[in-house]
């Protein structure tokens, strides 16, 4: 091994390391609030049937054309640039992989034919880009499942407030403000834009769960608006709705649980095995050495 290869392998792990370590302080940097989206939803449009409508914001002909999945980027609060700009960045690490191990190669007088380190980082930056979309669509799931498990406890806090004699609006916006956490946060934004739109709060809320895809809150949305607009007694069906949610929650959790029993076979039936091999070894060796 010559001075210069390690002198170039010194650097690139240095700078390799310097990297990670880069993106790690980033993480931890708080981001700057996306002002544009909620300037348009605090400012919004006549439609064409005369309701209120958010402006949409503009997208390039050839960002529209990708077909990504909003309602996941919405439930996440990330837009699609941001959302490609991860997919590229991800690409470009894999991208940089086998260039660094063939200039690591070449460094060691180690020459490969040149469709090898082509065909590599081609695959890599591919197979990178997908675990990238497919890592947020998975964190969108699990958002989803948790907002969903809010919205639980939210409909039953509800329901004792509108038991209290509190009306329909008082009573969500009272609701919201007790629990902490993302979901309730995006409750309480939702209800407060309603009110500074001065629209009808189950009206906002139906617009949230069409851009996150919660149908459960669909549901919330209009059970509220039936006690709302008519009047209606909803104690008894606030809490049927917490009930089912909370079933539904338990059924999954058992799935889930059954799932990842069943995964553990496999790890342990090779364990059993290895066992079987490290105590079946000696009993046959000294066999075949008494032979």
């Amino acid at each position: 091994m010559t001075v210069d290869f390690w002198f170039g392998l010194v650097v690139t792990g240095g700078a390799v390391v310097g990297y990670g370590l880069y993106l790690l302080v980033i993480q931890f940097v708080p981001a700057s609030p996306a002002l544009g989206p909620a300037l348009r939803r605090l400012h919004p449009t006549l439609g064409v049937d005369g309701d209120l409508t958010v402006t949409a914001p503009v997208r390039t002909s050839w960002l529209a054309r990708l077909q990504l999945p909003t309602a996941d980027l919405n439930i996440l609060g990330r837009t699609p640039g941001r959302h490609l700009l991860s997919i590229g960045l991800s690409a470009l690490m894999a991208f940089l992989l086998p260039v660094l191990l063939t200039f690591l190669a070449v460094l060691a007088g180690i020459y490969l034919p040149l469709i090898i380190p082509v065909a590599a980082t081609l695959v890599l930056a591919l197979l990178a880009a997908a675990l990238a979309h497919l890592d947020m669509m998975a964190k969108a799931s699990s958002a989803r499942a948790e907002f969903v498990r809010a919205l639980c406890t939210y409909a039953a806090l509800t329901a004792h407030q509108v038991r209290s004699g509190h009306g329909a609006v008082e009573a969500m916006e009272r609701s919201a403000s007790i629990c902490s956490g993302w979901p309730y946060t995006r409750l309480r934004t939702t209800l407060l834009t309603a009110q500074l739109q001065m629209r009808p709060p189950w009206d906002e809320l139906k617009t949230l769960a069409g851009d996150i895809k919660v149908v459960e809150l669909d549901s919330f949305a209009d059970i509220m608006r039936s006690a709302g607009n008519d009047g209606a007694q909803v104690y008894q069906t606030l809490r049927a709705q917490s009930s089912s949610l909370r079933d539904q929650i338990r059924v999954r959790a058992l799935e889930e649980a059954k799932t990842r029993t069943s995964k553990l076979d496999i790890p342990s039936t090779l364990l059993i095995v290895i066992l079987l091999v490290l105590v079946g070894y000696p009993l046959m060796a000294s066999l075949i050495n008494q032979r």
